[in-house]
């Protein structure tokens, strides 16, 4: 099966083709990169473990961003790199706290 990504010791993405190895590593809990509470919101980001790219161009898609809860409720961004995310994942807790402010 294509499109299924682990992370190497080094949290480095890493393409296979092994169902039950992936399997494994998508239970291990090591796929967290983020998760803050903000009053009644949580922000959560994660690695995915499947491409979203849905496409056979262009880099993977591997990492999303995600608000539960809150004004922005359901929001959602996804990225290419593990950098991305930790920086994505910032500016979502950013726009939680800043919500007060508008």
């Amino acid at each position: 099966m294509k499109g299924l990504y682990i992370l190497d010791e080094e949290n480095k993405p890493v393409e296979i083709d092994d169902i039950e190895k992936w399997g494994e590593f998508y239970g291990s809990g090591r796929r967290r990169v983020g998760e803050d509470f903000v009053r009644n919101s949580r922000i959560s980001t994660v690695f995915l473990g499947l491409d979203h790219s849905f496409s056979e161009e262009g880099p993977p898609i591997l990492y999303e961003t995600m608000i539960f809860g809150g004004k922005f409720d359901c929001e959602q961004w996804r990225y290419e790199t593990r950098e991305e995310a930790i920086a994505g994942h910032r500016a979502a807790v950013r726009k939680v706290v800043m919500e007060d402010r508008d």
